[in-house]
């Protein structure tokens, strides 16, 4: 037997300082300083310059509060196009910004005052609002270092701010052109209203939640009809809005519904056929006694008066109620009668409306009745359950009154809510400036424009057109007012004689050049004649004292950030926006509308919606279940690139999770990703470019590596192209792992460690090696930032950025994937076969097994891709293995007929240890 001895110092292992350790929440922040500090945002651009552009236009986060895991998301997913963008040669510039106006700000600043016992209403406006800004700019700065630390890379010196004099200057500016094209009109109909905010809000303001409300049946006796029968019987309405009661102007029925007047010994009551049951439910009637003293339709019911059940107070309260016909009347529910109230109701307000009946401005702003209306003036508030409740004041007062015939708290139905104070908001019918949805400009509505616009834009997923398309078809007109401080003011005077607005574009023009220079707080009664100039006179004006909608700011954005030349760089239309697809109802849409009804297209030409973030089981995060993710915390203690990873390893298109053990398996996915990179440094130590060997003299194997690295390239230009950054990472993780890792690595080990470093395949090994370098690190540097930087520095310390690099170019190879398909699923049968002889220990390795493979193989050099001693071909179809009785080689651990005893060298290892300097 040969005596052993150690060849370790002859085999080529690799050889890298770079750590397999990550050490990110350390790593990351030198990076990110020494990014800021060679300036790569602006090397980027200088790098671009001139290039094809790609415009994403950023939609501004709200300016309040860290940065949450859908914060971290989004940014993850625009830097991944802006990357991807510049990867492909693209000048893909990225501004940020910031939402800085609104109510959420204004109610921090105001609870900060409650504290300290003060009233804003005595506060001084541009005390108040300075106040309001210094905040905002608060957490602009908070939120900025928070994003940069994700990685992001983009113009954080200069970001756009809503709150900036220019922005607010071409906010006005963009109002005024709805203004000059008669776009704009001040009307009382209901709105969405918030009692507690004291102001009305939008459609995207409002979310739904469920609650128990007090359902309440009323009587109204009849006084007129031209049905004899009806007269003294009483109409029965349902709601479950005892709060309208007192605002209550006419009763609507179905005409095409099937109505009967009934009793069962009491009092005659009048519903809709096919609500008898569930009034019997209800405690209304006894319906084992009914009695029909009529039966009809709806349009019998044509000139019925009845009165109100509290009409003995007198006035308001004893006019007569006319009953009118209303489509929207239906037998779901209820009793088939609808009370009407054109304060709190859109299909009230417009059935009313057209019958010559008009609101009444009841309930305040803050929900109490008017200190001056006949029952309960002065009480609320009116979204208050216990005013509501059937031992409340409204209820009480009916049933002394006779009116009330069933009322119960336990009616449970979705109700609206304010998004920020979560408080019930109601419909409430005040003076406000709205931007109608149907009116033609130029030939056509701005609801027309819009849905042409919808169909000329690209939506990712597909399913978005729908969605907001739906929403555009239905919505009502947008309401532009609020009745706030802090915000772009709705710059109009209003003529006090005729009501209507003034549009000179002479004195528009002052009021935009006063806001561009000194901001929101130019807008002021001391100013107004100078606005106004020699040709209008202060005194007959109203200067109007309304804010704008926050998403008319934002709607805005693209006028000042693509147009404004202040980011030169940009350009309009925007290529992307990129949002929450919440955001259908809220930024997408309010910029559409904006766009449509200015320039008529929308301002962008592609609209990519991402869904939300669960937690581990799915729920919705919320701070009272204590399942929040906080992205910061994973920053500290896995490291930015790890949230990276999972916001691009999501089907963010849907909603999607994150928790403890999905980050582990991230981070695992990290880690095999990492060692990747780690054994291509370590193999390619000292590697030169003379080493190379064309394509033509490479291997078989080398060429079919190569021709997987093109199609992998293919599928992530494509997935590029589709925004589909799911499937980006997914292919470029499994031809990691699963063709390099566990195929490609594994078979050329043995060429790398033991073959001459002359050797063609060796070199050819090598040469395919630094290629994938090239082109794997440039396709991973858009998702793990920070790695990718630490990877390239590590194999050239001189060598720039990596995120300065382009998409990959590298030699193609043609390889028949199908033979090779079969090859590698006979590669993973050999191995199964093995693995129980190694698990026995008959074998130490499948290079110590000889294996016998079907006789109708592809042809190939097999032992050498199964790395095993020796394969044959035999009958059958399955796969034989058996242990080898040949010799072990003592350095590469072959098994070989020409190693005379275990432990001496085959013929290669000696070649090569006899011409090594120092040999052992």
């Amino acid at each position: 037997m040969t005596e052993e001895r150690d060849y370790r110092s002859t085999v080529f292992l690799p050889k890298t300082d770079f750590p397999m350790k990550a050490g990110l929440p350390q790593k990351e922040p030198a990076i990110l300083a020494r990014w800021e500090e060679q300036a790569l945002y602006a090397k980027t651009r200088e790098a671009r310059a001139g290039r094809e552009k790609f415009i994403l236009h950023d939609g501004p986060p709200y300016a309040n509060g860290d940065m949450h895991i859908g914060h971290a998301l989004n940014h993850i997913l625009k830097d991944m196009v802006i990357r991807t963008q510049t990867l492909l040669g693209k000048d893909a510039p990225y501004v940020p910004g910031w939402d800085c106006h609104g109510l959420p700000i204004e109610w921090k600043v105001e609870e900060e005052y409650r504290k300290k016992k003060k009233n804003k209403d005595e506060v001084d406006p541009v005390e108040f609002r300075a106040e309001c800004r210094a905040y905002a700019t608060k957490w602009v700065d908070v939120q900025r270092e928070q994003l940069k630390r994700l990685g992001i890379n983009g113009d954080w010196d200069k970001p756009y701010l809503t709150m900036d004099p220019q922005a607010e200057g071409t906010i006005v500016s963009e109002l005024l052109k709805f203004a000059e094209s008669g776009q704009l009109y001040r009307g009382a109909k209901p709105v969405m209203w918030s009692p507690v905010e004291k102001t009305a809000l939008a459609e995207a303001e409002v979310e739904y939640e469920d609650i128990v409300s007090t359902q309440i049946d009323v009587a109204f006796e009849i006084i007129e009809s031209a049905v004899p029968e009806l007269v003294g019987a009483h109409a029965v309405i349902w709601t479950t809005t005892p709060w309208t009661i007192p605002v209550n102007q006419a009763l609507a029925y179905g005409p095409e519904v099937e109505y009967v007047a009934l009793n069962d010994g009491g009092q005659t009551l009048v519903i809709a056929r096919d609500l008898i049951g569930q009034a019997g439910q209800r405690g209304l009637l006894d319906t084992t006694k009914l009695n029909v003293v009529w039966g009809g339709k709806g349009s019998d019911l044509a000139g019925t008066l009845a009165r109100h059940p509290m009409h003995h107070l007198g006035g308001f309260f004893a006019e007569p109620r006319p009953l009118l016909p209303g489509d929207f009347v239906t037998t779901d529910s209820g009793t088939g009668l609808v009370h009407m109230s054109p304060d709190h109701g859109e299909d009230d307000f417009d059935l009313c409306k057209a019958h010559g009946i008009g609101p009444k401005f009841v309930v305040e702003a803050d929900g109490k009745y008017r200190a001056d209306w006949t029952w309960l003036g002065g009480q609320g508030s009116v979204i208050n359950p216990k005013f509501n409740a059937p031992d409340g004041a409204i209820c009480s007062d009916l049933r002394e009154a006779g009116g009330l015939l069933a009322a119960s708290a336990d009616y449970k139905h979705s109700y609206p809510h304010s998004w920020r104070s979560k408080a019930k908001v109601i419909y409430r019918c005040t003076p406000q400036w709205f931007v109608p949805m149907d009116r033609e400009s130029d030939g056509k509505t701005l609801r027309q424009t819009a849905t042409q616009a919808i169909a000329d834009t690209r939506f990712v997923p597909e399913k978005g057109r729908n969605r907001i398309g739906a929403m555009v078809e239905g919505r009502p007109d947008w309401v532009l007012s609020r009745q706030r401080a802090w915000g772009v003011p709705i710059t109009l005077f209003v003529n006090r004689e005729t009501g209507q607005y003034l549009a000179d574009p002479e004195v528009n023009a002052r009021i935009i050049a006063a806001v561009m220079q000194g901001g929101v707080d130019a807008w002021s009664d001391e100013r107004a004649q100078e606005y106004l100039g020699d040709q209008y006179r202060a005194e007959d004006y109203e200067r109007v004292t309304d804010i704008l909608d926050v998403w008319f700011d934002s709607g805005s954005t693209h006028a000042f950030v693509l147009e404004s030349g202040r980011w030169p760089e940009l350009s309009w239309p925007a290529d992307l926006y990129l949002e929450g697809s919440d955001q259908h109802r809220g930024w997408f849409q309010s910029s559409l509308l904006e766009s449509c009804a200015t320039r008529g297209r929308a301002p962008y030409n592609a609209v990519l919606t991402h869904g939300f973030t669960m937690d581990a089981k799915g729920l919705k995060m919320s701070k009272s279940l204590g399942n929040t993710v906080s992205p910061l915390k994973v920053m500290e203690t896995n490291g930015a690139d790890i949230i990276r990873l999972w916001a691009l390893s999501v089907d963010y298109t849907e909603d999607h999770r994150i928790g403890d053990e999905i980050l582990k398996g991230v981070a695992d996915q990290y880690r095999k990703l990492r060692n990747t990179f780690r054994y291509m440094l370590g193999a390619l130590a000292d590697y030169d470019a003379a080493e190379a060997l064309p394509v033509a003299e490479m291997p078989e194997l080398e060429r079919y590596v190569l021709a997987l690295l093109g199609r992998l390239d293919a599928t992530l230009r494509q997935a590029v192209a589709d925004f589909d950054f799911n499937t980006y990472v997914r292919a470029l993780i499994d031809f990691c792992n699963e063709d390099l890792s566990a195929f490609f690595f594994d078979i050329r080990k043995d060429s790398l460690y033991c073959d001459a470093a002359t050797d063609p395949k060796r070199r050819a090994y090598r040469t395919v090696l630094d290629t994938l370098f090239q082109a794997l690190l440039r396709y991973a540097a858009p998702v793990l930032v920070f790695t990718s930087e630490e990877v390239w520095q590590t194999r050239y310390p001189d060598g720039g950025s990596v995120h300065l690099l382009e998409w990959p170019e590298f030699p193609t190879a043609e390889a028949d994937l199908a033979r090779w398909a079969e090859l590698r699923a006979l590669r993973e049968k050999v191995t199964e076969a093995i693995e129980p002889l190694r698990r026995e220990k008959i074998v130490g390795s499948s290079l110590a097994a000889e294996v016998t493979v079907p006789e109708t193989a592809p042809e190939a050099n097999l032992a050498e891709l199964f790395i095993t001693a020796t394969v044959s071909r035999g009958q059958g179809d399955g796969v034989a293995v058996a242990p080898t009785e040949k010799h072990k080689c003592g350095r590469c651990w072959r098994h070989l007929p020409e190693v005379e005893d275990d432990g001496a060298l085959c013929a290669r290892c000696d070649d090569v240890v006899s011409t090594l300097e120092t040999p052992l």
